[in-house]
């Protein structure tokens, strides 16, 4: 079977240009990559075609045998097919076997990792908001090698292995991998008398103080982002991030639900019957809450505005206060007299609405469910 040419192959004009004929086969490797079509005979030929026009066509000596003479004219001078592949060669496909696999042959300095710090607020703190100073872990230039890692602090020497890069490829068959530098660990430099203090890693931990400005309105489970505030990043690569996690501790009056407050009132039962005013404590300062007569425990009254201002804006929420009806203790032989002497006049069902209707469902099911058979 006679072979397409080479041009046709890559689906470039003669005339085509080195960046041309790379981006060509970029596309074509990617596509019919035999680890993106497993089991795809057809995609896998196509794979190794464009790899032999490729190998031939970015070889100048190669490309200008191939123009006078064709298929023939290679075979003739062991051009193609060859049992190697060229600088060249490796170069465009290390890139096309990092985009392929994410960027994974392609090593280099590392990002530093972020880092979280859980920061504990009042409620006052969290809804009105607060500045507070933090310290967290962090990574600093040894001083006695100046950060170089060395005894005498003196620039480490260039890594022989890798020669500067942090990377080595290794060719597997058709594959040309890149990875970390096993001699240097990616760092470029070899340290041969390391420094005592830092063991030649020319950084060192310690801590730093933070001044964390928290907006108000947070609550339990929000984050605030620190950017740059992480760990280092290897050989001058970018710092990591800190978070801080907000985590807002119990209040002994006030519970929240999203923007609104809650708290529970006790009221005595003379003021529930007969109505009057409370005064009642909010986040900033004091309101007066008027009770209405007749009140039942387990009756909300609604403050409105006195709640929180969320974070990410919107409306205030409100105050709900919940009345509990308490019932008086420690009395005297007097009050216990008058406390008889009313609860004789209270017989009637219009004193007492959920007392009788509560009776009137009990003996309501007494009826049905407990008949004598």
């Amino acid at each position: 079977m006679s072979k397409r040419d080479y041009y046709e192959v890559l689906g470039v004009s003669k005339e085509a240009d080195d960046d041309e004929l790379k981006r060509a086969y970029r596309k074509l490797a990617m596509k019919f990559h035999p680890d993106r079509n497993p089991g795809d005979h057809l995609a896998e030929e196509r794979f190794k075609e464009a790899n032999e026009a490729y190998e031939v066509l970015a070889d100048p000596q190669k490309r200008e045998v191939y123009n006078r003479f064709g298929h023939e004219g290679l075979q003739r001078g062991g051009g193609a097919g060859g049992a190697g592949f060229g600088t060249g060669f490796a170069d465009i496909f290390g890139d096309v076997f990092s985009d392929i696999f994410g960027g994974g042959g392609r090593g280099g300095p590392r990002r530093g990792a972020d880092l979280r710090y859980t920061m504990e607020l009042s409620l006052e703190q969290a809804v009105f908001g607060t500045s507070e100073t933090i310290r967290i872990p962090t990574v600093e230039d040894c001083e006695p090698c100046h950060g170089q890692g060395t005894a005498d602090g003196k620039p480490a020497r260039e890594c022989t292995t890798c020669r500067g890069a942090g990377q080595v490829r290794v060719q597997q068959g058709f594959f040309v991998l890149q990875q970390t530098c096993p001699a240097c660990r990616g760092r470029g430099t070899a340290v041969t008398d390391p420094c005592k203090s830092c063991r030649g890693a020319g950084k060192v931990r310690s801590e730093k103080t933070l001044e964390v400005k928290i907006p108000g309105g947070v609550d339990t489970g929000d984050r605030i982002r620190l950017t740059g505030e992480g760990e280092r990043g290897e050989r001058n690569a970018p710092p990591g991030d800190l978070y801080v996690q907000v985590q807002v501790k119990p209040h002994e009056l006030f519970e929240r639900d999203g923007s609104d407050l809650y708290c529970t009132v006790p009221v005595s039962i003379v003021t529930a019957a007969l109505g009057g005013e409370l005064e009642v404590p909010t986040l900033s300062g004091k309101a007066t809450l008027k009770i209405s007569e007749a009140t039942q425990s387990g009756k909300l009254f609604r403050l409105r505005g006195l709640g929180v201002k969320p974070v990410r804006g919107g409306a205030t929420g409100d105050l709900l206060c919940n009345v509990v009806v308490e019932t008086p203790v420690h009395l005297t032989k007097k009050q216990k007299e008058l406390l008889r002497e009313l609860g004789e006049t209270l017989g009637e069902k219009k004193h007492s609405p959920q007392a009788s209707s509560w009776l009137d469902k009990a003996k309501h099911f007494f009826d049905e469910h407990l008949k004598a058979p």
